[in-house]
Formats: C-alpha cells, structure tokens, sequence
C-alpha cells in the first residue's frame, strides 16, 4: 500500500488490513499492556532518538508522534517519525542498531519493533512526503480523516502544506483533540498558543529539604543552564505526606542557604517559597508569621479520597480567598492513569480564583497534568490567571516537566496572556503584592 493509498484509505475510512504494519500495529494495541504515562514514554523515546542521531546522522527531525505529540496524559503507542532522503537505506541502518530488539513487522520505509519490552512504530519520510507522513502518525484519527477528506490527499513536505491544501490554517498538535478546532482553522482564528521560550521561570520546584531528589543548589544550577530569569523553591509542608517535610526550623535554614545562592548567582531571581497543605479543617499548614515571611505561598491538596465535594470546595475556597496563598496546584490532585481528579465545582472554583487575584496551576509533573487541558482553557476564559510549573523533584526533568505542562496548558488553546510566569520576575512579586495587600 503506497503512501497516497493509505491517505484514501483513511480519508475514505477503508480498512486498511492490506497493509501488514498497519495490521500488526492493531494487534499490538489489542493485546497492549497498561499504557505508559507520558514521562515514561519520553524516557523510551529519547533513548532511542540519541541512539539514531548518533549513529544514523542522515535521518532528520526525528520526533514523537501520536499521542506523544498530542501531549495526552496516556499513551498507548510509541511512534517516531523522521526525515531522510533515502529512508529505505536509513531503516535498513537503524534496524541493525544494538538497541533495537526484535523486528516484528516491516515495509520498506517502517517498521515496528522490539525496544525494552516496548514496541515501536518507526515510520521514515522523504523530503517531500515528511509532512503527511507526520500529520497522519500524529492524529488522531478522527482529525485525520476530516482534513484528508477535504481534498484530494497530496504528499507535502510539512504539516503546513497539508493543512493549506485542505483551505485550513495549521492547528498545532496539542490542539487537534479539541471541540472546535477544524472550524479556528476554517475561520483562521487559531491563537498563538504559549510555548516553551514563552516561559520565563518556574515557580514550583522541590529540593532535598523535602522530597526532591536533587539539592537547592543543584536545582539553581539547572533553573541557570535553562536561561530561567526566576524559580520559587517550594518544599512541602509537614503534613504532605511526603518522605521529608519543611518545618519552620528548615524553612530558616532552607533561607540562609537561598540568600547565599543569590548572591552566587545574581541573574536569577530565587523566590522563597512553600507548598502548604490545605488541612481538612481548613487552615494552612504552617504558622502565619512563616508564611508571611515568604515570597510567594503555593497551597494544595494531596489526600487521595475521603472527603465530598462540598467540604473540599470549602477548603480550596479558604485558601483562595487567604491573602498570603498566591496559588493553587494541581487544584483535581489526579494521579494519572492511577486516580480520577477531585469531584469540584470547577466552575465555582474558577470565579474565586479569578475574582481574588490567585493563580491556578497546570502541573508538567507527569503523574498530574493538572488542571487538564479542557479545565485549563475553561479557567482562562473565566479570567483566571494560569501558572504553568514543573513541579520538578529532579534537576535532570525540569526542563521536560515544563515542557510537558505547556503542552498540557496548549491543549487548552492557553495563550501567553494568561499565563504568569510568561511574565518578569518584577510582575510576579507584583501579582503576589496585590493579593496581600488587599484587592
């Protein structure tokens, strides 16, 4: 099955069991263990990207596709896709890589494979097909077969063309899930979404004083190698439930070691901050004064069940009407693939963060993604303000969690208007000023 065959196939929602790969690729899903979240399958994918880079230099823009690209909190198939000008040629090279296990089904320009008990779904272009070869891998299906169908499948060189054949202005990945996409396409009234350089720092970040894997200094040694203008450091509170906690003890300690690092490294901002556990009677979990002594003051929740809506509407809606707590994080508290989010009156949760001045957080750590990307883009047309963290324990994965929550907040069509920390480091200590001092 040609490449344009396919195109029709899918455009026409033929089957398409004639093609060997396509069929094998269903068996797999059928027969697929738990999905991966969406960090584990970074973890897999660029371990086998550096090794193709590497060795296989004639291969280009190798990248995930699917639902990796989409930035879905699940994914259930792990596809790469890449550019040569001779894939045939570049698949036989890959194929004989040491990491590559098993081939279990191939043509002559993909291949599905065996990688650390993962399978793989390899798919390399020429120049001039690299565009439709990526937009059809990237899905999903649905979008697929509707902007196919608008015109007769051509081969494109990029995802451009192929929108601009079917008469549609491009729709970023992250978007193409979404109600309402194909007609901002029609209409041209896709926004600029936020994106990574957008970002200017990260306000949610832990160290070895409570959970994190990496020290302070280290993780203000990874916020420099970023080119990040601000971080907040924000350790848990006592009553997290976490390995290690912060009392008001630490929280000294934990100051002294951050007016050292200032001055060490007088390009960042290092806010001071903590991530305070909204208690069940609805106090915050550290004393006032401690809290009023800090930067800035993140508030959550982390028990896993136990309480209905209404009390636990009455303990968010506590800390968001409290003057010294400037965000909420990961407002569901979900554990992806593991746990559904917190049963919230979001839309009431929306009006009281938006009418006191308190940020709302889309959460990059994997395990969360939180607020989603539908609650984030209903938040931002509520007029909340959204903060965009990593909610990083490690060095190594601050830059991929932040990267994982844009992606997050971009399939809520977020623009960098609403985001704070697209912002200087000047405009969050106004931000936090405004709500402590009254608004």
């Amino acid at each position: 099955m040609t490449l344009a065959d396919l195109q029709l196939a899918i455009a026409e929602q033929r089957p398409i069991a004639s093609d060997p790969v396509l069929t094998r690729a269903g068996a797999l899903l059928a027969d697929e263990r738990r999905p991966l979240t969406l960090g584990r399958a970074w973890d897999v994918l660029e371990r086998v990207i550096a090794a193709v880079t590497a060795h296989c230099p004639e291969v280009q823009s190798l990248e995930p596709a699917a639902c990796v690209r989409r930035v879905e909190p699940l994914v259930a198939t792990l596809v790469l896709v890449g550019n040569s000008s001779n894939p045939a040629q570049s698949l036989e090279r890959i194929l004989t890589l040491p990491i590559i296990g098993d081939v279990l089904h191939r043509t002559a320009s993909r291949a599905v494979v065996a990688f650390d008990a993962h399978e793989i779904d390899i798919r390399l272009a020429s120049p001039g097909e690299y565009g439709t070869v990526l937009f059809t891998a990237t899905g999903p299906a649905g979008h697929v077969v509707e902007v196919l169908r608008r015109r007769a499948p051509r081969l494109s060189a990029s995802e451009n063309e192929v929108y601009a054949h079917a008469g549609l202005a491009y729709l970023p990945p992250e978007t193409r899930d979404g109600a309402g996409a194909i007609a901002a396409a029609e209409n041209d009234t896709v926004p600029r979404l936020v994106c990574r350089e957008d970002i200017r720092g990260d306000l949610h970040l832990h160290t070895t004083y409570s959970d994190g894997r990496d020290t302070l200094r280290r993780m203000v040694h990874a916020a420099q190698t970023l080119g990040y203008e601000y971080i907040a450091i924000t350790d848990h509170s006592e009553n997290a439930g976490s390995s290690r906690t912060v009392d008001v003890d630490a929280l000294e300690r934990q100051r002294e070691e951050i007016e050292q690092l200032r001055a060490a490294t007088p390009g960042l901002t290092i806010f001071h901050g903590i991530e305070v556990d909204i208690l069940p009677n609805g106090s915050l979990d550290c004393p006032e004064a401690a809290l009023a002594s800090l930067d800035i003051v993140l508030a959550s929740l982390h028990e896993a069940a136990g309480q209905d809506r209404a009390k636990l509407m009455r303990r968010y809606l506590g800390a968001i009407r409290h003057p010294l707590v400037s965000v909420i994080t990961h407002p569901a508290n979900q554990l992806v693939g593991h746990r559904e989010g917190y049963d919230l009156d979001y839309e009431a949760l929306y009006a009281a963060a938006a009418d006191t001045g308190t940020a709302l957080e889309v959460d990059g750590a994997p395990v969360h993604l939180d607020l989603s990307g539908d609650r984030a883009r209903a938040a931002a047309r509520a007029g909340v303000t959204l903060v965009i963290d990593s909610d990083c324990h490690s060095a190594r994965l601050l830059d991929r969690q932040m990267r994982l929550g844009v992606g997050t907040a971009r399939r809520g069509w977020v623009e960098p208007r609403h985001v704070l920390n697209t912002r200087s480091a000047a405009d969050v200590r106004s931000f936090v000023a405004r709500k402590r001092g009254g608004r």
